[in-house]
């Protein structure tokens, strides 16, 4: 790090981008013709998969290749649906990026209902006829707890022509983001944000989180309004469209006969209800360690009142981080792990084109990892040198690397993992490298930088995800009671539960406050964002056992990130040393948040 500026990075003609600086999607298909090619190739080959339709019950053999067939297509499937997903991300605005991220999306919905079968079919065989057959033939074997997860769902799997039909409605559902994304990340304009000096600066997703972190506090403001404008300006249409996606989860959940939407999704990853509710409920105990955070970081900013836009200030001098030195940093910080996932690290990020990294015009927001068995994991984000984008970019590749070990060792059918699980992963490369950064770099300007983006962190998990689960189980409530729902509902039911948060001292702009809601995709995930608060203290929990130097936790560790998709994410976790299940690690997260705090109130 070094303390010359802001680090900020503005938005880059896509073209003018360093070619290692972009994803390398020619290792995916060496071009758009050879994309399209294998997109009609998977469409023509699904009738090799749905000829098994109405046969599963003939035995072992067939069963064995019928769903090696499945996984064959469907691994061919997902490469040609990344392929899009990435292209258009990067270039949202590209009208041909646009309509390939389309045709892929119909060809998922495609082999969706081709597939849709297998479930209703093999539930039907019975648990004691997949045990016979089981021992009858070891090529099924590797489908055992495959076999006892859709047998645990027995009850809300449906008849072929239903679970058919939820196939196909999945391409239509999946616009329903599309148009959010094209919405904010392409059509959407926001005014220039001005700074002290009275210059301008172009607010966008790739620069707006720069000047909420900037030290100018006239930027800060500025930057803040401009970006709640700019989705104020479409709440109408955004909460229609929210509203939309409530509802299609509402539907999938009364369809395949659950509880409540919350239910039906804690179900697929065989989460207990109460895992939820504990997130919320811990949140709101803690309240008070948030409350004491907001008076000491005004303390420290010397303003006579802390602003919303003001949670991101940076508390000592600018520092900034260049991309190849946080790479150095992140690979220093997971040395525990081993020379292999250490390296394997370091050529994804400086080699191998992992990490699409620069802002660019029309790049999406936020940041993700994404991929698929038989492909690098790759990542979309603007890094524009702050400690936060720092902390960003190991979150990543706690992402990628999962990704990279779960697909190294499973094969097809649990290639991929729980968000349950994903969310520990990417949380546990930010608790090493804060780690390492505290212990081994001096300066007290970096020190805290650090701890800057250790709030920040906490301020997203601990803070911003509760109040969005609360406020996501409200309207799924709401939606399920046949309630509907509108921007100015939304916008002070969320406007209220942010008071609460920040409690009398922090004054809201109730408008600008309660359209955060538009500007999280997660939502449209259902019940995605308390997985966030589960992660980062899971994360906590296993990252103590590294740095306590505790006998086989790093193997426990790498077990975990190994496993994939092959156990239920609670019992993998519990194996590798930490219990969510159990409302302690959430606790101890807020213990955690509250020492920090005890930290920054010795520098006040």
């Amino acid at each position: 790090m070094s303390d010359s500026g802001t680090g900020e990075i503005g938005a880059l003609p896509r073209a003018s981008v360093p070619v290692e600086r972009t994803w390398d999607a020619e290792s995916v298909f060496a071009s758009v013709e050879t994309w399209e090619a294998e997109l009609e190739s998977v469409l023509a080959d699904l009738p090799n998969v749905t000829q098994f339709s109405g046969r599963l019950g003939e035995g072992p053999f067939v069963l064995r290749d019928a769903l090696a067939a499945r996984y064959e297509l469907q691994g061919r499937a997902g490469r040609v649906a990344v392929y899009g997903y990435l292209g258009y991300a990067v270039e949202t605005r590209n009208s041909e990026a646009v309509a390939r991220l389309g045709r892929a999306l119909s060809m998922r919905g495609a082999v969706a209902a081709g597939t849709a079968f297998f479930s209703p079919e093999i539930v039907a065989l019975g648990r004691d006829r997949l045990l016979a057959w089981l021992a009858e033939d070891a090529g099924l074997a590797v489908y055992s707890h495959y076999f006892d997860d859709l047998l645990r769902q027995e009850p809300h799997v449906r008849s072929g022509d239903v679970e058919e039909a939820l196939g196909l409605v999945s391409d239509p559902f999946s616009s329903v983001y599309a148009t959010y994304s094209a919405l904010v990340d392409s059509d959407l304009q926001f005014s220039p944000a001005i700074a002290a000096d009275g210059t301008e600066r172009i607010v966008s997703q790739g620069t707006v989180h720069a000047f909420l972190a900037d030290s100018d506090r006239d930027l800060r403001r500025s930057a803040w309004e401009s970006w709640a404008d700019g989705f104020l300006s479409v709440r109408n249409a955004l909460a229609a469209n929210l509203q939309t996606t409530v509802k299609q989860d509402v539907f999938e959940a009364r369809v395949r006969r659950h509880e409540s939407s919350l239910h039906a999704s804690l179900a697929r990853s065989n989460v207990p209800p109460d895992v939820f509710e504990t997130v919320i409920e811990t949140f709101r105990a803690n309240l008070g360690t948030w409350h004491r955070y907001w008076r000491v970081r005004r303390e420290l900013l010397a303003v006579d009142q802390l602003q919303p836009y003001d949670v991101w200030a940076p508390l000592g001098p600018p520092v900034q981080v260049e991309y190849e030195q946080a790479v150095a940093w992140i690979c220093d910080a997971l040395a525990p792990l081993g020379e292999e996932y250490v390296e394997v690290m370091r050529r994804g990020c400086l080699e191998d084109r992992w990490v699409d990294a620069l802002p660019t015009e029309g790049k999406t927001g936020g940041a993700f990892s994404a991929g698929t068995q038989g492909m690098h994991p790759f990542i979309v984000m603007s890094y524009d040198r702050t400690a936060t984008s720092l902390g960003t970019l190991a979150h990543e590749l706690g992402h990628s690397m999962h990704s990279y070990l779960a697909w190294k060792t499973q094969p097809p059918v649990y290639a991929d993992y729980s968000l349950f699980a994903a969310e520990v992963a990417s949380n546990f490369h930010q608790v090493l490298l804060r780690a390492h950064l505290l212990e081994t770099v001096a300066d007290r300007a970096v020190q805290l930088a650090v701890l800057d983006e250790a709030f920040a962190n906490f301020h997203r998990y601990l803070f911003v995800m509760p109040i969005l689960a609360h406020f996501e189980r409200e309207l799924h409530q709401r939606v399920e009671r046949g309630e509907g729902l509108s921007a100015p509902t939304l916008g002070e039911l969320l406007a209220d539960l942010f008071a609460e948060g920040f409690g009398a001292d922090v004054p809201l702009d109730r408008d600008r406050m309660g359209i955060t809601w538009a500007q999280f995709p997660h939502l449209y995930s259902a019940f995605y964002v308390y997985q966030y608060t589960t992660g980062i203290s899971g994360a906590h929990a296993l990252a103590r056992g590294i740095l306590d130097g505790e006998a086989g936790a790093a193997e426990r560790y790498l077990a975990f990130l190994s496993a994939g998709g092959s156990r239920y994410a609670i019992d993998a976790l519990r194996d590798a040393g930490v219990d969510l299940a159990s409302p302690e690690p959430v606790a101890a997260a807020f213990d955690t948040l509250s020492s920090l705090v005890d930290r920054l109130e010795e520098l006040a």
